[in-house]
């Protein structure tokens, strides 16, 4: 067997993040007094919260700054007197407790797990990623998580992938392995540090980056054939 050790972004690669953003925004807004959550106003939210994440990931914004932010951007657009800080807190406390799971993820983990070691590597805030993975059930099939907020350094920076294969039990560069749902961020980081990745690729899109996955597939029930 080639790989012995699987790292996993986490937001929609193994935990279907887009669900739990619109239900947890969507909650957030509603608490806060304003019962009619528009489409729009969600769609803005994401255009905001997008754009503060790459200037995250390039050293622009740090994560505190970005957890208030967003709102404040979302709600100046739109002329809601609402509070972002209380939003943000808000936000944080119900996305750990909407965690939806994407179709394979929990057979994946646990195939993955028999083989060799599972690893979680995401720039999400460290306390609710580790609250969403003990949510979702995917716990016990997981080694070790690894977060940019722990780290000090984000995907797709070097540092943070050497960080994080120092957390495994033991495996080279040769056996390793990274599946992600973001070419920017993993398949670009993978590329990067010299180890093999696998874009994961559920809507078929093309590929127009530097990033070069070693694999691409679009359900996570192909990954076993194609890895082990």
């Amino acid at each position: 067997m080639r790989y012995r050790l699987f790292l996993f972004d986490l937001d929609d690669t193994l935990l279907d993040f887009k669900a739990s953003e619109r239900l947890s925004f969507v909650r957030t807004v509603q608490q806060l007094g304003h019962h009619e959550v528009s489409d729009s106003l969600f769609a803005q939210y994401q255009a905001i919260n997008t754009a503060l994440w790459r200037s995250f990931e390039t050293g622009g914004v740090t994560k505190e700054f970005l957890k208030v932010e967003r709102f404040r951007q979302t709600f100046a657009a739109n002329g809601l007197a609402l509070d972002p800080a209380a939003a943000s807190a808000l936000y944080l406390e119900s996305l750990s407790e909407t965690v939806v799971l994407i179709d394979g993820a929990q057979a994946l983990c646990a195939q993955l797990a028999a083989a060799g070691e599972v690893g979680i590597i995401t720039n999400g805030v460290d306390a609710i990623q580790q609250r969403r993975i003990a949510a979702s059930g995917l716990g016990q099939y997981i080694s070790f998580i690894a977060t940019s907020e722990a780290c000090g350094y984000a995907k797709p920076d070097s540092r943070f992938f050497d960080y994080a294969v120092g957390m495994a039990r033991a495996a080279g560069k040769a056996e390793t392995i990274i599946v992600g749902d973001r070419l920017d961020a993993d398949i670009l980081g993978a590329n990067r540090y010299g180890i093999d990745s696998c874009w994961f690729n559920p809507d078929h899109l093309p590929n127009t980056s530097e990033a070069v996955p070693t694999y691409e597939v679009a359900r996570l029930d192909a990954i076993p054939p194609a890895l082990l």
